[in-house]
């Protein structure tokens, strides 16, 4: 037996999930509570224990024990399983290079420690100049590199520290021709880098003269990875916990990204507990995981650039960020650095909050560039609308919150029915042009239950009736017919669930799981009842689903009729006319025997 197996068998899912959220009794085999991954009022998020699964109806998380501590730590799932084997008590192989990350830290510890050491004096009277209070540069821990070329390394050789650890956390530099070591940062006020746990990956060091490079960063390290750190993300968490970022403790679900360190240390000592800076990085996808990790719901982009940059970096960010989250853009008022107007002064203060409110929406911005391009007010500009704007409208993920807000505008500005969007967006319309009669559905608009949505959730709860299925039907959900094609012979739900471990069909197939069979809302009778007789439900919301797949066939050939005949010669109407009526008959057959008359 694997590993994996046996944590499971060990420990439930219920007493891990339990040391972080309050659980109560939902139904057999069911708890709820308030979703750790985004905040509610009321529990939208449940735990089913037999099967060994969690998911919330309110931000769509789901996943089993290993996929939450994942989630809710910001692990890998190999820290995952081995903090969950040691709960267990089993025993798991430590992963290469965790102990070579574990002593990086405690070597930036050290170096922390002599900057720390040598701040009063230059470093303090530079950051005292900048305005920043001595409460701040404690918080911050603040430090100083002094002159010198081994001043850290005559201080680490006293210590016990050798010139390769040194090397490895990116203290020291090297001369490839002389292979000699020296102290990498010098004649710095130095920015310790912690990631969004508190451990100490690296330092950012500033000259306080024009010495060139003005900034120097740690290198890449097995601990310093630039691309997936965020300058005071470790700070700003705190913020994401209570009802206000901003400075007058306004409503606020959002991160502030400035461009520098001084930058998210003066927004913070001025109130914006949320700001945090990148590396001289873009945001990346990396970073658009963490924070989604982390419960981020939108980013507020304050950059000094004028709206012309603005746009341009709208216009190039990664998809991912977009997909995921509210993104707004702003410049810093009267051309100033963020640091410099809220060190003016409360005036200073209110003009960043101002401008934080009236930044540039990110999904607007992009909806109405393409409609600027392309125009709406004919058939032909919506759909090469529809068309540019499809990466962000279907994200890789249905359920983005960022797609969503992009799905809205386009509804709003073309006038499109959410539901029939939705519908466009699952079928296999998306490889290729738009037809005249996609458009017309558009424009029309239809909010039936997606059938094969319905179908795939049948399935789920018993994957037996695989079997009645005859392999021919045309899916137009693409995610359905890759579960159904691969979902070939399980014998449970879990087996399906097991093939899409860590893709993005996991999650949507636990909601579905979850839909299928939620007794939660029965009396402990009518709950057993329920489980007696769930098969055969599903048996035969299988055979009326496949009549309602008809059904949407039907009505796809009225559509593509009713699109043609505008433009059809007034003697092929009658003809067409009459091949509506039929089929118009032919769909209220199909719902009588849907029905069961």
């Amino acid at each position: 037996m694997g590993s994996k197996e046996e944590v499971r068998d060990r420990i439930s899912i219920a007493d891990v999930i339990g040391e972080y959220v309050q659980l109560a009794p939902a139904g057999r085999g069911r708890l709820k509570g308030l979703c750790p991954f985004h905040k509610e009022k009321s529990p939208s998020f449940q735990v089913d224990t037999e099967q060994g699964y969690f998911y919330c109806f309110g931000c769509k998380a789901g996943g089993d024990m290993f996929s939450f501590v994942q989630r809710q730590e910001n692990l890998s799932f190999g820290d995952a399983l081995k903090k969950l084997a040691e709960k267990a008590g089993v025993s798991v192989e430590t992963r290469y290079g965790e102990k070579t990350s574990r002593d990086i830290y405690e070597v930036n510890a050290f170096a922390l420690a002599y900057f720390r050491e040598h701040l009063p004096g230059p470093g303090l009277e530079y950051f005292r100049r900048r305005g920043l209070s001595d409460a701040t540069t404690e918080r911050f821990e603040l430090g100083y590199a002094p002159e010198g070329w081994d001043g850290l390394l005559s201080r680490a050789r006293t210590r016990g520290l050798s010139e390769r650890q040194l090397l490895e956390a990116g203290l020291l530099s090297e001369n490839v021709e002389s292979g000699r070591v020296y102290d990498r940062f010098r004649g710095r006020v130095m920015f310790p880098i912690r990631d969004h746990l508190g451990r100490l990956t690296g330092f950012g060091g500033r000259v306080l003269g024009d010495e060139k490079p003005k900034y120097l960063n740690t290198p890449e390290t097995e601990a310093f990875k630039k691309g997936e750190l965020l300058y005071g993300l470790n700070l700003a968490r705190e913020g994401l916990r209570q009802t206000g970022s901003g400075a007058g403790g306004e409503q606020s679900a959002e991160l502030i990204v400035v461009e520098g360190y001084m930058d998210v240390i003066a927004m913070q000592q001025a109130g914006f507990g949320g700001a945090v800076a990148t590396l001289g990085t873009a945001l990346t996808a990396e970073h658009a995981t963490l924070l989604s990790r982390l419960g981020v719901g939108g980013l507020s982009l304050m950059f000094d650039h004028d709206q012309a940059g603005l746009k341009a970096t709208l216009s190039g960010l990664d998809q991912v960020v977009g997909s995921r989250f509210r993104v707004r853009a702003t410049n810093v008022p009267n051309g100033k650095d963020p640091a410099d107007a809220v060190m003016s002064g409360p005036d200073g203060v209110a003009a960043v909050r101002r401008a934080l409110a009236a930044g540039v929406d990110e999904a607007q911005f992009r909806v109405r560039a393409a409609i600027e391009k392309h125009g709406k007010e004919t058939r032909d500009g919506k759909r090469q609308v529809l068309m540019e704007l499809l990466p962000r409208l279907q994200a890789g993920d249905i359920l983005d919150e960022g797609a969503a807000r992009v799905r809205d505008v386009v509804c709003d500005e073309l006038d499109i029915e959410p539901a029939v969007l939705l519908d466009w967006l699952r079928s296999k319309a998306k490889r290729k042009t738009l037809t005249d009669t996609h458009m017309a559905a558009l424009s029309a608009g239809r909010g039936e239950e997606s059938h094969e949505l319905a179908l795939l959730r049948q399935i789920l709860v018993d994957p037996a009736l695989l079997a009645k299925l005859d392999g021919q039907t045309p899916w137009r959900n693409q995610m359905v017919g890759k579960v159904l094609l691969a979902a070939q012979g399980a014998s449970s739900p879990e087996a399906i669930l097991e093939l899409f471990r860590g893709q993005p069909e996991e999650a949507v197939l636990i909601r579905l799981l979850f839909e299928g069979r939620d007794p939660g809302t029965l009396s402990r009778a009518g709950s057993e009842q329920y489980e007696q007789k769930v098969h055969g439900y599903a048996s035969a919301a299988v055979d009326d689903i496949a009549v309602g797949l008809t059904i949407d066939s039907l009505r796809s050939e009225v559509d593509l009729l009713k699109a043609q005949l505008k433009s059809a010669a007034l003697g092929e109407q009658r003809g067409m006319l009459l091949q509506i009526s039929e089929l118009q008959r032919a769909i209220e057959a199909e719902k009588r025997t849907r029905r069961g008359n």
